[in-house]
């Protein structure tokens, strides 16, 4: 070997990238393994296969990683998926543009479902886009197509290699080994991982190895319902919502609701209450006539056009307390664990930016793991950890604000006014 030409790459900087010297054809080599050196030979295990979880394997597998999916699902098919997700042009899209999945996005997208209606609380229509909305138009930055999450799902799990998700993995715990992490799972299988990304949503089991911090509560409480073959159970709401999504306000209290793939509606009754709400009302949330007792008392005011909501909806209800995380939150990145979407940042629904900031989280930690700029793995993940902390204390401080909005007193003339519907 020519010792004077030979460069360990373990000591190279990334300043000498702009060193053409080092650039000799002798060193190009070494030149190589840099590139490669955060994630080559190293097996990285994403904790769920939510959206983010997905996107991420993807974008990863799309740089030649080694990638396991760790979902707690039986299966592909195990759970129904919750309620229609619109996508960003600088966030979901963007992320799927660069995992080369749009054109499939496109060929599965909810026509027509961006559309919106705004109510009060005796269902009366004071503002619609459904006959001035232009024509779907992905060149137009303000567009935000709707998806189903079932139909985002397979489309993301058919772009993966064979066997990358192991379904049944229940994650219980782990500990560290060697450089990275032994991983337990509920079915006694336990694996090793060099790098550890959760992904595990707002419950996340993983969080609690990188920080101790806690979301709090908004004060806000949301009740869950789906209606299956809406034109036929709910002709009034189906009619009403036109394909669409609507937004009814009135009282401090509303009810929101979308079009769903396959003829179905998701819909949210919204309003304040203490966090323990669920346990301490002592409703059972799979009794439709104590349900609609309950909303007859509890929104009083309110249009009987509701009431086919309760009287058809699938059950159990599922009562969804809202949480965040403290908008200041920080910690000490590590070199081989990290965390993306609801498990870093839960926050609100109220600015529709979950599942957005989840695939843009996704999109920038593998672009951070693969990128030369960084001298290790730790400086990468701390890049990454510090500019979506960022953002993603922007949009919550966003979501809890609109959450407070659209449960005042005026919400129905502050969002008539945000839409320009006044």
């Amino acid at each position: 070997m020519n010792e004077k030409n030979y460069v360990d790459s373990s000591k190279i900087k990334t300043s000498d990238l702009y060193n053409f010297e080092f650039l000799r054809p002798n060193n190009f080599a070494s030149y190589l393994k840099l590139f490669d050196m955060l994630i080559t030979n190293k097996t990285i295990a994403i904790i769920g296969g939510g959206p983010g979880g997905l996107t991420l394997a993807r974008l990863l597998q799309l740089k030649g990683a080694n990638v396991k999916v760790y979902e707690r699902d039986y299966n592909k098919d195990a759970r129904v998926q919750g309620s229609p997700l619109d996508l960003h042009e600088d966030s979901g899209l963007a992320a799927l543009r660069k995992a080369n999945l749009l054109e499939e996005f496109k060929n599965n997208f909810l026509v027509g479902a961006d559309k919106t209606k705004i109510l009060n609380e005796r269902a009366e229509v004071f503002y619609s886009d459904h006959d001035t909305k232009p024509n779907e138009n992905f060149d137009d930055v303000g567009f935000r197509p709707e998806i189903d999450r079932g139909a985002l799902r397979k489309i993301l799990l058919e772009s993966l290699q064979p066997d990358t998700i192991i379904w049944d993995s229940h994650f219980i715990s782990m500990e560290k080994q060697n450089e990275g992490w032994l991983l337990h799972f509920k079915n006694e299988t336990s694996v090793y991982a060099d790098i550890v990304v959760a992904a595990d949503g707002a419950n996340s089991k993983i969080r609690p190895y990188i920080t101790d911090i806690k979301a709090f509560y908004s004060g806000i409480m949301m009740l869950e319902g789906n209606i299956y073959e809406a034109a036929k159970q709910t002709p009034n709401i189906s009619t009403l919502l036109g394909g669409g999504k609507i937004m009814a306000f009135g009282n401090e209290q509303d009810i929101l609701m979308g079009q769903k793939a396959k003829g179905e509606i998701g819909f949210y009754i919204s309003f304040k209450a203490e966090e323990n709400w669920a346990r301490n009302s002592s409703l059972d949330f799979s009794d439709r006539d104590q349900l609609l007792a309950w909303f007859k008392t509890k929104y009083a005011n309110w249009s009987s056009i509701w009431h086919e909501l309760f009287e058809n909806s699938a059950i159990p209800f599922i009562p969804r307390p809202i949480y965040c995380m403290p908008l200041d939150q920080t910690w000490t990145a590590q070199s081989n664990l990290t965390m993306i979407g609801d498990a870093a940042h839960v926050m609100p629904p109220f600015a529709g930016e979950g599942v957005n900031m989840a695939m843009l989280d996704a999109l920038e930690l593998s672009e951070c793991l693969t990128s030369i700029k960084y001298d290790s793995r730790q400086d990468a993940i701390a890049t990454f950890e510090s500019n979506m902390r960022k953002r993603a204390a922007i949009i919550a401080k966003e979501s809890l604000d609109n959450g407070e909005r659209m449960h005042a007193a005026n919400a129905l003339s502050t969002m008539l006014e945000f839409f320009g519907g006044n």
